[in-house]
């Protein structure tokens, strides 16, 4: 019996290990399908229609999401980003210090893609990571 409560209690780690723990959010200007979303946090996609995208980075999921939908760790984002600006003069993206900024952001920002750790309301949902 305790075997199989072991077991039962490890399954169920496993599952909210692989649950959904953010959202990608946008301003209601803004559409992307997720692989543009890739895109602009890598400095890829600038503009969605003629609109100026704006990435905005969350100090508190940061390093969930690179590992989630970028594939990459914080010292390799920060490096790509360090080149793309002196090469390309791209600015890299704002970094904001919590869910509620980076939520305020991006619902007063036409152009704004940013990531949250929770739900957000008010805002559009781009995917969830």
């Amino acid at each position: 019996m305790n075997r199989r409560f072991s077991v039962a209690a490890l399954i169920v780690l496993l599952a909210l290990g692989r649950a959904e723990a953010g959202e990608v959010i946008a301003h209601e200007s803004v559409t992307l399908t997720a692989d543009e979303v890739r895109d602009v946090f890598l400095g890829e996609k600038q503009f969605s229609a003629n609109l100026r995208l704006i990435p905005v980075d969350n100090d508190v999921v940061q390093t969930e999401f690179l590992a989630k939908v970028l594939q990459t760790d914080r010292q390799k984002y920060i490096a790509r980003w360090t080149k793309k600006t002196f090469r390309e003069g791209l600015p890299a993206p704002l970094s904001k210090g919590s869910d509620a900024a980076v939520i305020a952001f991006v619902r007063a920002t036409p152009g704004a893609v940013g990531y949250i750790s929770g739900k957000a309301h008010g805002v559009k949902l781009l995917e969830k990571f």
